[in-house]
């Protein structure tokens, strides 16, 4: 499990997070969202030891990463996969880590195979691509058979069979227990592959709780209705408050109202209905709305 309790970390005037405070537990897949600029790569930072906070604490398992001998067998993650050396290959890199941790060397094989970087391992990382590098970077995460992995950015590169096999790699680790924290501004995929949120921005907590739960925060849930009069439907559904809008063919996008209404005025006025279809706010819609005012840097924003 990880805990973060009124983690702080200021540079100079500069708060990059602020008083940050949230957990996250095994047997989920936690995303970590926010825009640029909200302090989730630091966060991370100081949950490794790689960063000092000014003020709180970041602890795994109920203690600082720093005190945790050989921390491969109790974190694994992924930060950067540009962040190796290009002259070793890649089955020397994943080698000298599990040696520095007393991980077993046929480790480095298996998981070697479970990236599907076996035929790779011995060539140089220069020579890898971007998604290969994110491979090795994962592999390297698995390589202590951790209970907590932490990844930043992991899909970065990924051609869509990739993309595809880390979502399953997410899900699976989760369903074995362990605690799953990935930072992702892919929003499609968090959205299949995430059972909770923890979302931040300007270094502060905006939501922690399930995904469901945070898209319905939004408010941006709709009805689509295909009625055989959408005139008189229009009029029966605007007189009881909701807001109406043409959505071509015959069909009508409603707010304000539920589904069960909706189907109750319809009723009620004799209007055949042939869908009625809710519709929620998907992940994006929900962040963008929802971490509007915690925007640093806005493209086209004026001087």
């Amino acid at each position: 499990m990880i805990e973060v309790t009124e983690l702080t970390k200021r540079y100079g005037r500069k708060t990059a997070v602020d008083r940050l405070t949230f957990t996250v537990r095994p047997g989920h897949v936690t995303g970590f969202l926010g825009p640029n600029g909200a302090g989730k790569s630091t966060t991370l930072r100081m949950l490794l030891g790689l960063n000092d906070p000014t003020g709180g604490t970041a602890t795994v398992g109920g203690r600082s990463f720093r005190n945790l001998p050989r921390g491969l067998r109790h974190v694994g993650a992924l930060l950067d996969a540009g962040d190796v050396h290009g002259g070793r290959t890649g089955r020397a890199h994943l080698r000298a880590l599990a040696r520095s941790n007393a991980i077993p060397s046929g480790r480095v094989e298996e998981v070697l195979h479970e990236v599907g970087l076996a035929e790779a391992a011995g060539r140089r990382i220069g020579g890898y691509s971007l998604g290969m590098k994110q491979r090795l970077g994962i592999a390297a995460a698995l390589l202590g058979d951790p209970p907590v992995l932490l990844f930043d950015e992991p899909l970065n590169g990924l051609d869509p069979e990739g993309v595809l096999w880390v979502r399953g790699l997410f899900r699976r680790l989760a369903a074995e227990g362990r605690t799953v924290f990935v930072s992702s501004h892919m929003m499609t995929e968090m959205e299949h592959t995430a059972d909770r949120l923890v979302v931040i921005g300007r270094g502060r907590l905006i939501a922690d709780e399930s995904l469901a739960g945070f898209a319905a925060r939004a408010g941006r849930s709709s009805v689509t209705v295909v009625a055989a009069e959408p005139a008189a439907l229009t009029g029966v559904l605007t007189a009881a408050g909701a807001t109406v809008r043409p959505d071509g063919a015959g069909a009508l996008t409603v707010t304000g109202l539920d589904a069960t209404r909706i189907g109750e005025l319809a009723l009620e006025h004799r209007l055949l209905l042939h869908a009625l279809t809710t519709r929620t706010a998907s992940l994006e819609e929900a962040f963008m709305e929802l971490t509007a005012d915690s925007v640093e840097y806005l493209a086209g924003e004026p001087r």
